[in-house]
């Protein structure tokens, strides 16, 4: 299962107070061409079928889809000196 690093849980929780509901958060799918990666967005509530990860309060809906190519992986972030915020994707030691 996705694991979440702690800056990855503060930067996560920090975006998700955006939504104006608690049961929001990041939301991690397939992009529309593999090649590219990711999608990520904010979402007032996972999808049906999405994995939920929740870290200390930081909740993370994973698309089926992502789940399995994700589920040996750690999200990392990193925030800029602009508050810009950058995830990464690492395999678990």
């Amino acid at each position: 299962m996705l694991t979440l690093t702690e800056n990855a849980t503060s930067a996560v929780k920090n975006l998700a107070s955006q939504i104006p509901t608690e049961t929001g958060g990041l939301r991690i799918s397939e992009a529309a061409a593999p090649e590219t990666g990711y999608a990520l967005s904010l979402a007032p509530s996972p999808e049906p079928q999405d994995q939920v990860v929740e870290t200390d309060g930081a909740r993370v809906f994973v698309d089926e889809a992502a789940a399995v190519a994700l589920d040996d992986r750690v999200l990392d972030a990193r925030v800029g000196e602009d508050g810009s915020v950058g995830f990464a994707l690492a395999q678990q030691a």
